[in-house]
């Protein structure tokens, strides 16, 4: 499953700092490291995870759930097509996938970030061309900003980018982002945000613009489509970057397509049948059953284990807290104590996964232990607003490993419901106003069910009554963007650094704004603070303290049920293409096959 582009372009914003969070060159350079230095030089030629002499040519056939109703992928209304933001938009920067801390130039030539932190200048690259051959000049950039914090646009933009003062544009080439304070992650932001011609949609409203293919200043472009069931990209013969450092040796396919299924049982009969040419699974049974066959045994399709480095952030089931069920916190902590991971991991997931600990799981962020000193520096003045198990240790999940039991979990749950004034009589756990327990859990595919029953079954033993409705791709979207469900399952990715991901997800600002990334609908002033305290970290040390402290608000608030995370790819693809040397570190596998591998030509 391909990650929506807004949460790709989240968890590429991964930035930091060893020293000084606004350590910036005084003078324009060809790359920014947040105080260190790149490790790709000025005049470097390629990123290492390449093959700079990779051969152009062929066509990539790739899959994708659900559907799509529209060409303009940054609107709130409607689905945009898989691979739209990565193939066809280019960015004034763009991050290594070796390294947490340096961008590098794309449209943007050079980059200037001031000392102080309250703005950054990019020059663009004079030979940076639009598909239809106009140059990117700032106005295309200021343009491309402004649509995107319009209303025209999704709100996540507008969260994101709610601490930039001005967008200026200096002249033809120049333009500059002003901010309105300093912001460890806002330079990297504005330096990725999707640039596209004025010229799109020829004067449409932006909103309006729906179904008119992008002028943008990516490598590709479309070359046929039909409406919801399948989309091709062309590559660009003219693409103006095709040679320089930050995109040689990438986008080799001559052609790129997307075909749309409704299900994934069948989208992994049609990967087996041939339909199409890469597979990222993602759950267990299908890995250890289902990737078998001639195919496989002749080498026809191979199927790989790719080892990575990303930190694995949090899956759960998400609480709406906006519903009035699951405003206690017992309720909450209750109902995480009725799902057993250890039985599904034996019985369903083939003793694959490990259960997630912390909102950044498998990074430095995570917290540990009882706080430190610095934590409680953070903590002690928000006390009255978080949870006494913040200030002990970090209470590890509920297992069922002997000598512990789910009898004695659904024992506790049971007394937890109970002093919430939850009892059960004639049949169910009901309110004091005789009112059932029970709730909705969304799903959007039905891999899904096997996983949700168990759960629901410990939950009836307690007399709480589960519905579970899987939804097709567009209004799963729509019901999650207005906030309508109850319980959801949700991934937060995150970063070696995390930054403005946490202002979106957490804070209060965005609880009731629609389409916002706050799924929860948290409104928490403590958590404010420490969101804050990570975004003005003024070192490495001092954001890592900040979200080990937000991570044990979190964790003790009980707003998620931590779920699993796995440490390799799993993937399966074709025996046709060629694949670069050294991997990246930090990468989805459908991106990095995306950009760097190729067709492997025919012919002895």
């Amino acid at each position: 499953m391909r990650e929506p582009s807004m949460n790709r372009l989240i968890r590429t914003l991964v930035a930091g700092c060893a020293a000084l969070a606004f350590c910036g060159p005084a003078a324009a350079a060809h790359g920014i490291a947040l105080g260190a230095t790149p490790k790709y030089p000025p005049g470097f030629t390629h990123f290492d995870y390449v093959n700079p002499d990779a051969p152009k040519g062929g066509e990539l056939y790739m899959s994708n759930l659900g559907s799509f109703d529209k060409l303009n992928p940054f609107t709130l209304k409607g689905t945009s097509p898989a691979g739209m933001t990565d193939l066809m938009f280019d960015t004034l920067v763009v991050q290594s996938d070796d390294e947490p801390l340096s961008i590098y130039g794309l449209l943007a030539e050079d980059m200037q970030l001031a000392r102080d932190g309250l703005s950054i200048t990019f020059r663009l690259n004079a030979k940076a061309r639009f598909s239809n051959g106009d140059p990117v000049t700032a106005a295309d950039v200021k343009y491309s900003y402004d649509m995107l914090i319009s209303k025209a646009a999704s709100p996540i933009y507008r969260a994101m980018l709610t601490d930039v003062k001005a967008i200026v544009a200096v002249d033809a080439r120049t333009v500059r982002f002003e901010f309105k304070r300093r912001n460890r992650d806002l330079h990297m932001i504005v330096g990725q945000l999707a640039i596209f011609s004025r010229k799109w949609g020829d004067g449409k409203p932006f909103e309006k613009i729906t179904l008119e293919p992008p002028i943008a200043s990516g490598p590709y472009v479309i070359d046929r489509m039909d409406l919801g069931k399948n989309i091709t990209y062309r590559r660009d013969l003219n693409y103006w970057a095709a040679q320089i450092p930050a995109r040689r040796g990438m986008y080799n396919y001559d052609r790129v397509s997307f075909r749309f299924y409704k299900d994934e049982l069948v989208r992994l009969e049609a990967f087996k049948a041939g339909e199409f040419d890469f597979n990222h699974e993602n759950v267990a049974k299908n890995w250890a059953r289902g990737y078998t066959g001639p195919k496989f045994a002749r080498g026809e399709i191979i199927k790989r284990e790719l080892t990575h480095r990303n930190p694995q952030g949090m899956q759960g089931y998400i609480f709406n807290l906006r519903r009035p069920l699951f405003q206690d916190v017992r309720v909450r902590k209750a109902l995480a104590l009725a799902m057993d991971f250890e039985w599904m991991n034996r019985q369903l997931f083939y003793n694959q996964y490990t259960r997630t600990y912390s909102f950044f799981t498998n990074s430095d962020m995570a917290a540990r232990d009882a706080p430190t000193a610095a934590e409680l520096k953070l903590l002690e003045p928000v006390r009255k607003y978080l949870e006494p198990a913040v200030f002990g240790a970090v209470e590890p999940q509920p297992t069922t490993t002997p000598p512990n039991s789910l009898r004695e979990n659904l024992r506790q749950a049971r007394e937890l419901l109970t002093a919430a004034g939850w009892t059960y009589r004639d049949g169910a756990v009901r309110n004091a106003r005789g009112e059932p327990f029970e709730f909705e859990m969304l799903i959007d595919r039905r891999s899904w069910e096997r996983v949700v029953a168990p759960f629901a079954r410990s939950l009836e033993k307690l007399g709480i009554q589960v519905r579970y409705r899987v939804l097709d791709a567009a209004l799963y979207s729509k019901r999650i963007e207005d906030f309508d469900f109850d319980i959801m399952v949700h991934w937060f990715l995150s970063s070696q650094s995390p930054g403005n991901e946490l202002f979106l997800r957490f804070a209060s600002d965005n609880a009731d704004e629609k389409g916002s990334h706050n799924l929860m609908g948290l409104k928490n002033p403590g958590i404010d603070r420490l969101v804050q305290a990570a975004l003005t970290a003024e070192s490495r040390d001092d954001l890592v303290t900040a979200c080990r402290a937000l991570d044990r608000a979190l964790l003790a608030g009980h707003y998620m049920i931590p779920h699993w995370h796995n440490t390799v790819h799993r993937v399966a693809y074709k025996n046709r293409f060629g694949i670069p040397q050294q991997q990246p570190l930090y990468y989805q596998p459908d991106d990095w096959m995306l950009k760097a591998w190729w067709v492997k030509p025919e012919g002895p």
